[in-house]
């Protein structure tokens, strides 16, 4: 059977600001034709991207609808297998088949629906805080990056990056998360982490109600994985009139749902900041996100 694929100009375009390359771009077709061969598949309906990966819905040899998912083999997607096998397909994803030259994967295909498609907010946060629960629960395989070397790392960079901020306030906070961070060193914790369950990687499933998508795993601290919650949906935040109120609203619910302590989430929490802005900073950001800075605001006297 004849197979061709057109790759979107956006993926692509994005691979090359990112990457700093086409060659993996350049060699998609070929390698999504490989895939679709060698599992016995058919395409079946338009393919759909992200930042990385492509995912081109599928029929199996039986019928059963599933989805390629294509993307580079780094740091970030090297894991993803890892944890869905972990999981089995307890609250995540199932993983049907995996090629671990390509990072390729055949996924169970789920809705196109999103907890971002759930109206009640605080509805689609205890939902999401129930998946994060479930998800934590499991101790991490070997073989996963560890929230204690990335933690280290985040702090060698402090001086770096809070030399590059205008604001002495900014940098003040900035080192705060560093602080809260280096008090938590010691007990980095070895959980599953799913590291990116923000509303838009939980999908409408059949087998379960709602399913995780696309998790970059790491073995750590529960309390490492709670941002994305915080701060996905800032405009159902803002609403409230009262930010802080709210972030905290959130993380307290987050908190019960997981049976975390406090302290240390708020601690982890502000660690997430800091990676957050480290980040912003290394692409020549000289000023803080403001939503970080809400966030780092609302927990820094919960925390360590």
């Amino acid at each position: 059977m004849s197979f061709s694929l057109v790759v979107p100009a956006e993926l692509a375009a994005t691979h090359r600001r990112v990457f700093g390359s086409a060659e993996w771009i350049d060699a998609l077709p070929r390698l999504a034709g490989q895939r679709v061969a060698a599992w016995d598949l058919r395409l079946d309906g338009a393919p759909r991207h992200g930042m990385v990966a492509l995912v081109l819905p599928v029929l199996r040899a039986d019928g059963t609808p599933a989805v390629l998912k294509l993307q580079p083999v780094t740091d970030d997607t090297v894991g993803e297998p890892v944890g869905l096998r972990a999981w089995a397909g307890r609250g995540a994803v199932r993983l049907l088949e995996h090629d671990p030259a390509s990072g390729s994967m055949l996924l169970e295909r789920l809705q196109p629906r999103s907890l971002a498609d759930v109206d009640d907010d605080l509805a689609a946060l205890r939902l999401l805080s129930e998946l994060l629960a479930r998800l934590s629960a499991l101790p991490a395989p070997t073989g996963l990056r560890r929230l204690a070397d990335i933690a280290a790392a985040m702090l060698t960079q402090l001086d770096r990056a809070c030399a590059r901020l205008a604001d002495p306030g900014q940098q003040r906070l900035l080192r705060h998360c560093a602080g809260a961070v280096a008090d938590l060193l010691d007990e980095p914790g070895d959980q599953l982490l799913h590291w990116d369950l923000h509303y838009e990687n939980v999908l409408a499933g059949q087998r379960e109600p709602w399913l995780a998508i696309d998790p970059q795993p790491m073995a750590g601290d529960p309390g490492f994985e709670l941002l994305p919650a915080l701060d996905n949906r800032w405009d159902d935040i803002v609403a409230t009139g009262d930010i802080t109120a709210a972030v905290r609203r959130r993380f307290a619910v987050l908190v019960e749902t997981l049976g975390l302590d406090r302290q240390r989430a708020a601690g982890w929490t502000l660690g997430r900041v800091l990676q957050n802005c480290l980040w912003d900073i290394d692409d020549g950001a000289t000023t803080l996100d403001a939503v970080q800075v809400a966030i780092a605001q609302a927990l820094v006297p919960l925390g360590p």
